[in-house]
């Protein structure tokens, strides 16, 4: 019950989306260096970039990362077809096989220290945990669809 509670005591901060009114849908999202072939990486880069960039002052403490998502199928299919047709796999596939290699990137770039959880479904309910178990003192959840997303900074507390 208490967790419940919690949910509903988080604060949005910002939050960012793709697409957005003046997005080039066709071209789609930013490419991001070292991730292939797939919008899924540019996807929850953009959403976190833009995000973070709307906040009135930059994340301090300890940020965490909650990226929400079904995972990289375009990759996954990628993968899953080369191998049965005894193709190269490309060495960067290894490295974005995994949704928490961009969620380590956004952590990186946008110089976010705190825990990094993926899950398939939710968001909020680990935000919550990760900043009422003093994790985390705000918590970015990006949530990653086949051609949208979208991106919001949690906090507990009133919004200041």
């Amino acid at each position: 019950m208490s967790e419940l509670v919690e949910v509903h005591d988080l604060v949005v901060r910002s939050e960012g989306y793709w697409p957005e009114p003046g997005d080039d849908i066709a071209a789609g999202p930013p490419v991001v260096a070292g991730f292939v072939l797939s919008a899924f990486n540019p996807l929850a880069a953009v959403v976190a970039e833009r995000c973070l960039g709307r906040m009135t002052a930059p994340p301090t403490g300890q940020t965490g990362i909650v990226l929400v998502s079904d995972g990289d199928s375009v990759s996954a299919d990628h993968v899953r077809q080369a191998v049965a047709e005894g193709k190269r796999i490309g060495p960067l596939f290894f490295f974005q096989s995994v949704p928490n290699s961009i969620a380590g990137w956004i952590a990186a770039k946008c110089d976010l220290r705190g825990p990094v959880v993926c899950v398939t479904d939710g968001g909020l309910d680990e935000a919550a945990l990760l900043i009422g178990d003093g994790d985390a003192d705000q918590v970015l959840i990006v949530e990653v669809g086949a051609d949208q997303a979208s991106a919001r900074i949690v906090s507990g507390g009133n919004p200041t």
